[in-house]
């Protein structure tokens, strides 16, 4: 991408009244050039469109009102199909605009499962779509968080006309980075996310239960039957599942992305956001698919572009948490989402045609930045090591440590360490994104480690991982990791983090207990950001064992999810010294 490519942006969020995704379109096309042609529009509502078992999933078709054929746009959402304004502006723009309710939502038949139908209805789709006597035969989709993942579905069939995709904020799989991170239920957002969904689920089913005329006869009548309520597994069974499967077992293989790659044949615009939920499968998506992609069109036809979001929508002034990071942060969607078509299906020379394939947000600086790769191929991956020197404190720096006491704290699961923003969805009790971590910073089970006042800017970009010594006295806990950006008047803004289950440490297939008091090394994976700190700010590091509700309190006892019945404290252990040098790793990009 060019560097004089401006991102202006306006989100608007759809949402169902107990979720919040980052579905966004932007309905203002102000601040977008206007383009060589434009089109009056025609519209058809409630199409049924056929699947290949007879099920019928409902969509609306937006259409440019003159002859010929077009290229088709495509989005399947389980978050009700209702336009917000890309319809029209696609269409105007001279695309056949598709939104389509997935199965069992809303307007469309069958049963909702989550990803268990978007291969093979994505294909029939895509299709269907394709052989529309105004289609010209080249499929895009776009769409974001599940939104994105009925694309990435989609592409696994290999459809013969997709040509290509625009997922954003969405995951590589469905088990890690998805449901899990590192063994950890990710809690809040699967509890979240599913509560939202049972809405539409619980009033299309007590709907179907409803048998007022058999129930009036019922006596005495204080105890006539109002509804048929279902229950929480008949509405959402797969919440269940999904906690049952805490392994990455072949419950999850079914619907992993990354094991398919190579089959893609496809074009595809990435976007993320550097304190999104789905950000490592965004990422991912990128970088393997340009190294796998089944052709090399495909493979250099895959654009990253990742902003300073999080899973919910940017304020007009660029804000994200209680972060201002200025006009530059937003993005038009609608005008983006054409852009790529006009690019991918068109075959128009625009700025997604450039020699850069990547676009980041590089914050600090708060400006985009054009790259060829991710990660950075000038990398200098260096590692902070945490001291605790007999007063000075607990420290960060590159110097290697010594001889030097352990930290020892107690971990209590009745009392788990709180969650202040981050990388969250769904839902607006706790919100997404940069918020100063302070509060935490007093808390017994947390500790702090923290560089002098920096003399320079140094900029991190890339992945970044803790590689942390410890021991504790249960058979099973939890260690987290946070990095922060202190400024000088001490505001400790999130970065990123990260969480290991002790008992899948080493692989996510196979639980492992730990033996107590024994020293182990963990590597945390802290996803990736990318910040300048700027000189006369602080880099620190958090390190505790909870991060709730964002992931489950670990009980201590080692027993599964689905049946523990009891919550033991932990004496926790921190090592960092000559023989169990207790770092983080970050990706210093050099000036």
């Amino acid at each position: 991408m060019k560097n004089e490519l401006r991102f202006s942006t306006k989100f608007l969020r759809r949402s169902l009244p107990l979720f919040v995704t980052i579905l966004f379109v932007s309905i203002s096309q102000a601040q977008s050039p206007a383009p060589a042609e434009t089109y009056q529009v025609t519209v058809q509502t409630g199409v049924r469109v056929k699947m290949r078992d007879g099920v019928h999933l409902a969509a609306d078709i937006y259409r440019p009102k003159a002859p010929g054929k077009f290229p088709v746009l495509l989005t399947r959402t389980p978050y009700n199909r209702r336009d917000f304004g890309t319809g029209m502006y696609l269409a105007s723009r001279g695309y056949v605009a598709i939104l389509q309710d997935t199965r069992g939502r809303f307007d469309s038949e069958g049963e909702f499962y989550p990803f268990k139908h978007e291969i093979n209805d994505g294909y029939d789709t895509v299709e269907w779509a394709a052989a529309l006597e105004y289609s010209n035969g080249d499929v895009g989709m776009f769409g974001g968080s599940y939104v994105g993942a009925t694309q990435m579905l989609a592409s696994v069939s290999n459809p013969p006309h997709l040509k290509a995709i625009f997922p954003y904020v969405t995951a590589s799989e469905y088990y890690d980075g998805w449901t899990y991170q590192s063994g950890a239920f990710m809690q809040w957002f699967a509890s979240s996310w599913t509560s939202g969904l049972t809405e539409d689920t619980l009033r299309k089913m007590t709907g179907a239960r409803t048998r007022s005329k058999d129930w009036v006869v019922q006596l005495p009548v204080e105890d006539y039957r109002l509804i048929n309520i279902p229950t929480a597994q008949e509405v959402a069974p797969y919440f269940r599942d999904w906690v049952e499967h805490e392994r990455d077992d072949e419950y999850w293989r079914k619907w992993k992305i990354s094991d398919h790659y190579g089959q893609m044949n496809i074009k595809a615009l990435h976007a993320g956001g550097w304190h999104d939920i789905f950000l490592k499968g965004s990422i991912k998506n990128f970088v393997e698919m340009r190294k796998s992609a089944a052709t090399q069109e495909a493979r250099a036809g895959q654009r990253l572009l990742i902003g300073p979001w999080a899973h919910a929508g940017t304020s007009p002034e660029g804000k994200i948490g209680d972060v201002v990071f200025g006009k530059q942060a937003v993005l038009d969607m609608n005008a983006t989402i054409a852009k790529w078509g006009d690019f991918a299906l068109k075959g128009i020379k625009n700025e997604f045609a450039g020699e850069a394939p990547v676009r980041i947000f590089v914050m600090g600086d708060n400006v985009w930045r054009d790259e060829k790769e991710f990660p950075l191929a000038r990398t200098q991956y260096t590692k902070y090591y945490f001291h605790s020197n007999q007063g000075a404190g607990h420290e960060l720096s590159t110097k290697l440590p010594g001889r030097e006491k352990a930290d020892t704290y107690e971990y209590d699961p009745h009392n788990p360490t709180p969650t202040i923003g981050g990388r969250l969805c769904c839902g607006a009790s706790i919100a997404p994104g940069p918020f100063d971590q302070r509060p935490n910073e007093s808390r017994a089970d947390v500790l702090v480690f923290s560089t002098p006042p920096l003399e320079r800017d140094v900029e991190a970009t890339g992945y970044i991982t803790a590689e942390l010594y410890a021991s504790s006295s249960a058979p099973d806990t939890d260690f987290t990791a946070m990095i922060v950006d202190v400024d000088p008047s001490g505001y400790a803004r999130f970065l990123t983090d990260g969480v290991v289950r002790a008992r899948y440490r080493n692989s996510t297939e196979r639980a492992e207990p730990i033996e107590p008091g024994k020293i182990y090394k963990y590597t945390i994976d802290l996803w990736a950001t990318s910040n300048v700190f700027k000189a006369g700010h602080k880099i620190r590091v958090y390190i505790s064992s909870s991060n709730f509700p964002r992931f489950n309190r670990n009980l201590n006892t080692g027993e599964a999810t689905m049946r523990a019945t009891k919550m033991i404290k932990a004496n926790q252990t921190i090592y960092h010294d000559a023989e169990h040098p207790s770092a983080i790793v970050l990706p210093i990009i050099p000036k």
